[in-house]
C-alpha cells in the first residue's frame, strides 16, 4: 500500500510518518521541501501517482479568520481534486473537538477543510483530536505585553504523538465517515496549564490573567462531547519530558 502524508514534517506529520514506519510502511512525504506546494497545487498529481491512501496534517500557523480559510479552502481543493484523479481510495483528515462549537478564526478554516472532504468524491475518515499539549504555549506565543491574558474554560488536551498514531491507524483501516473524537486522558484548565508551562521555564514568566471568552471557548466547547480514544500521556508528564 502506498501512502502520502500531506504536512509530513509538521508536529502531528512526523509522527503519523514515523507510526506507519514502525508499522513496516514508507510513506511519502508532501512538503515545500520535497517539491509540492499545496496552496498552488504545484507537484501533487505527480506525488500521488500510486497513491492508495492520503493523510492530510497540513497547517498553518495563524489566528486570521480570512487567512485559514483562504488556506484549507485552496489546500483542501487541491488535495481533494488531486486524490481524485489520482484514483485515492481513503483520503484521512486531521480536525479540531470543537470546531463546529467554538468561533474561531482558525477553526473557521478547519470546518471549511471538513466540508470539502465530505463533499469530495474521494471516500474519507475526519478525526477531530483534542488541543495538543503543546496548545498553551502556541497561545502564549500570540499575547505580546507583560501579563498573558488566556481564556477561562477546559480542555483535555492530547500528545500530537498520539494523535499521529492514531491517524496511522486510522490510515490502514476502511474509510469510516467521522471517526470517534480523539483527546487526552485528563481535563485541564487553560490557565492553569499556562501558569505551570510558565513554571517550568517553557515560557516567559509573567502574570496570567483568566478572562471569559464569548464564543464557545470558556464554555467547554472544546472538549469531547461522546465516547472516543483516549491518550495516555497526561500534560504534566509531557511537561517533565519536554
Amino acid at each position: 500500500m502506498r501512502i502520502v502524508v500531506a504536512g509530513g514534517t509538521g508536529v502531528v506529520g512526523r509522527y503519523v510518518v514515523a507510526a506507519l514506519r514502525a508499522r513496516g510502511y514508507e510513506p511519502a512525504v508532501l512538503s515545500r521541501a520535497t517539491g509540492v506546494d499545496l496552496v498552488s497545487g504545484a507537484g501533487l498529481d505527480a506525488a500521488l501517482v500510486g497513491a492508495e491512501t492520503v493523510v492530510d496534517v497540513g497547517n498553518v500557523t495563524t489566528s486570521s479568520r480570512s487567512a485559514a480559510v483562504s488556506f484549507f479552502d485552496r489546500t483542501g481543493r487541491n488535495l481533494a481534486a488531486a486524490a481524485e484523479r489520482a484514483g485515492v481510495r481513503h483520503l484521512v483528515t486531521l480536525s479540531i473537538v470543537g470546531v463546529d462549537r467554538v468561533r474561531l478564526g482558525y477553526y473557521a478554516g478547519k470546518l471549511r477543510q471538513e466540508a470539502i472532504v465530505r463533499e469530495g468524491a474521494v471516500p474519507w475518515t475526519i478525526l477531530r483530536a483534542t488541543q495538543f499539549h503543546e496548545f498553551a504555549g502556541q497561545f502564549l506565543s500570540g499575547i505580546p505585553g507583560p501579563v498573558a491574558v488566556v481564556p477561562t474554560g477546559q480542555v483535555q488536551p492530547v500528545a500530537a504523538r498520539e494523535a499521529g498514531e492514531a491517524l496511522a491507524g486510522l490510515a490502514l483501516g476502511a474509510p469510516m465517515g467521522m471517526a470517534p473524537e480523539l483527546a487526552g486522558p485528563q481535563v485541564e484548565s487553560l490557565p492553569g496549564m499556562v501558569r505551570r508551562l510558565i513554571a517550568a521555564g517553557g515560557a516567559r514568566r509573567r502574570p496570567v490573567l483568566p478572562v471569559y471568552l464569548p464564543g464557545g471557548m470558556s464554555a467547554g466547547g472544546l472538549l469531547p462531547t461522546g465516547p472516543g480514544p483516549r491518550g495516555v500521556q497526561t500534560f504534566e508528564e509531557w511537561l517533565r519530558l519536554r
